[in-house]
């Protein structure tokens, strides 16, 4: 089977999910087990080296900025920035929101402010650091500060149980001072 074309099939299937499903519900836990499976796929096929062709590379990307943990985010960031080298549309924002996604699992700032979360009241971005610009942002097609925390403010969607959250949002919960009762 051709490596590339395999990374695009398991791209094809995380995009076809339902990801509208609340935290803690069945539907969620058997989501995350696919996305499981598909980090799994991506990661055996990487495992002689990368593709040599942007939509490979960027499919990759995709599947483990759906991971839980902060190296698949790590990787996922460096994989979609060489498909944007190789002129993958798209490639700049998912680098820049998986390389977010590594750090704000490692429990420290975002540098671009692309990860909405529940916060246990409403939803928030998650801590950004103040020293990027919108400069940067722009440049990585990731939008103005200002207008992703537009968009956290607009979210209406109702708060997840947060009994089974991680831990990195939890910490950040009693920073917020949002953590709601045991």
């Amino acid at each position: 089977m051709d490596r590339s074309a395999a990374l695009v099939r398991l791209l094809a299937g995380d995009q076809a999910e339902d990801r509208a499903v609340l935290a803690g519900e069945p539907a969620y836990v058997a989501l995350r087990e696919r996305d499981r499976a598909r980090r799994e796929a991506v990661m055996a096929l990487l495992a002689d080296g990368w593709p040599d062709d942007a939509e490979a590379l960027y499919a990759a990307a995709w599947v483990l900025n759906h991971g839980d943990l902060t190296g698949e985010a790590a990787l996922g960031s460096r994989l979609a920035a060489r498909a944007a080298e190789l002129g993958r549309p798209g490639a700049r924002w998912l680098a820049a929101a998986a390389l977010d996604r590594s750090l704000m699992y490692s429990g420290l700032p975002q540098k671009y402010g692309t990860n909405i979360v529940p916060d246990g009241v409403g939803w928030r971005l998650w801590d950004v650091d103040p020293a990027t610009t919108d400069a940067e942002r722009i440049a990585n097609d990731v939008p103005p500060l200002a207008e992703m925390q537009a968009r956290a403010a607009a979210i209406t969607t109702p708060q997840p149980d947060m009994a089974g959250a991680p831990e990195s949002l939890r910490r950040a919960m009693r920073r917020w001072g949002t953590l709601p009762p045991a």
